[in-house]
């Protein structure tokens, strides 16, 4: 006798419905005292794996920071590799190069060099030129130099890292520091890529 309401399942519904759950996963304990459906074993699922332990960042693919003191510019300016033509790069390194433009930074603030430095080095690299000076000067040594070393010189420091991001990377070739007869540690060499 069924419900009000309710028909009893056919054959091949009932068939379908064993099938199902023949195929469903226990959820709990209560799960366990229930006989299986089927007389035939189900087959043993693998045992999950282990999570891994998670840390935050542990799989990123970041730059260790750089601590920069700029405290040996030089050294690391010309440890940088080499990318335009060595017989040029070498004469530019002699000073035997003149260069085509120059422009002072000297005494700015780095809010008033910066996109003078830009507009220089876009309109140069517009025009054709090659090689440019830029001139930083080397910076007033503090009066009072305390046990933490302090940069002196900003714009020394910060003109080759404005050179080396966009947008004046994709016109700049090469930076070096000038020859003594163009500033020295004072001024720097800008080799730009052909305008194309």
């Amino acid at each position: 006798m069924t419900r009000k309401g309710h028909r009893k399942l056919s054959a091949e519904e009932r068939a379908l419905w064993h099938k199902v759950a023949e195929s469903a996963t226990p959820l709990g304990p209560r799960a366990a005292t229930h006989a299986p459906l089927s007389a035939k074993a189900k087959p043993k699922k693998p045992a999950p794996q282990p999570l891994r332990e998670f840390r935050i960042g542990a799989t990123a693919q970041t730059a260790p920071p750089r601590l920069d003191t700029g405290l040996n510019l030089g050294d690391e300016l010309a440890s940088a590799p080499v990318k335009m033509d060595r017989r040029a790069f070498q004469n530019m390194n002699r000073g035997k190069l003149k260069p085509e433009a120059r422009i002072d930074l000297h005494g700015m603030t780095m809010d008033q060099a910066h996109p003078r430095l830009m507009r220089f080095i876009l309109t140069a690299h517009a025009s054709g030129k090659r090689l440019v000076l830029v001139i930083t000067g080397k910076g007033r040594k503090p009066r009072d130099e305390g046990p933490i070393p302090v940069r002196h010189g900003i714009l020394r420091h910060q003109v080759p890292q404005w050179l080396s991001q966009p947008p004046l990377s994709q016109a700049v070739l090469q930076i070096t520091q000038s020859h003594q007869r163009h500033g020295g540690e004072g001024a720097y060499y800008v080799y730009l890529r052909r305008h194309r």
